[in-house]
């Protein structure tokens, strides 16, 4: 049976215009105006910006490590020589001497300084696989509300939030266990909208054009949209997908962009 929706109740009110954006990393000038004729901001996650595979100079990595060695890293990547790239960053750090946990958080931190000052009011955010949740709270104001695995209703319509992604080979800070994940789809239930950060485990969908792999999407994530049936089911993570929108059974499922690319936010309007 169709779940129940609380926005059937509501013909003739006034219209509702969200705009959604994910995989920010580092895109505060774009983000601030993200927002501009909208009811609200949606964020999907990856705020952070550690490394640009589109430009080697930009992120956390090369600001440490110079673009030298940001090239060699996204080539060992790219590659999926994983181990190889691991070792050869941990030759890296201990080069300069640094504390690498302490070294990333203090770049996070002046990164998230930036980009929370930019969110306007009000705006719905979840996290991506490469962001940091513990240090969320410090930088959210008043009119920013962290959701994971909780739902919150914006214009008459009920939408879920999932944050993060799963474990893969790149071990970014982010990354839970299918069972965790699940088990926050569950709790979300049944709802218009499915915000999460990764995209349902469909080849289409989770398949980066550029970078010659397919990403990690969610069963659990793709069997809910099948079950419950929202009305839409918003994610990014891949930045470049073999496809940015196609429909699961009632669900029309949209790949929002990589806002760090285009500063263009995606806009639902009902």
């Amino acid at each position: 049976m169709a779940p129940t929706r609380s926005g059937d109740r509501n013909a003739g009110k006034r219209r509702t215009r969200v705009h959604v954006v994910s995989d920010v990393h580092g895109n505060a000038r774009d983000l601030a105006r993200a927002g501009e004729g909208a009811d609200a901001l949606i964020c999907l996650g990856d705020l952070v910006l550690f490394l640009d595979y589109a430009d080697h100079s930009r992120g956390i990595f090369p600001d440490l490590f110079g673009r030298e060695n940001a090239d060699r890293i996204v080539e060992l990547r790219t590659a999926r020589r994983f181990e190889e790239a691991r070792e050869f960053g941990a030759r890296l750090w201990a080069g300069i001497g640094m504390d690498r946990a302490a070294a990333i958080e203090k770049a996070v931190r002046k990164q998230y300084a930036e980009l929370f000052a930019a969110f306007p009011s009000p705006t719905y955010a979840t996290y991506g696989n490469v962001d940091m949740p513990p240090l969320w709270k410090e930088y959210a104001h008043p009119g920013t509300t962290v959701l994971d695995g909780q739902r919150v209703e914006i214009g008459g319509w009920t939408f879920g939030f999932v944050g993060g992604g799963l474990r893969t080979p790149m071990r970014t800070p982010y990354e839970i266990s299918d069972e965790e994940y699940a088990a926050k789809i569950e709790a979300v239930g049944e709802v218009d909208v499915l915000c999460t950060h990764i995209p349902p485990e469909v080849p289409e969908l989770v398949y980066d054009t550029v970078a010659r792999r397919f990403e990690r999407g969610s069963r659990a994530l793709l069997a809910a949209i099948r079950r419950t049936k929202p009305r839409y089911a918003l994610f990014g993570h891949v930045h470049q997908p073999l496809t940015r929108r196609m429909r699961i059974g009632a669900t029309e499922c949209v790949n929002v962009g990589h806002f760090a690319g285009t500063g263009r936010p995606w806009a639902l309007e009902w």
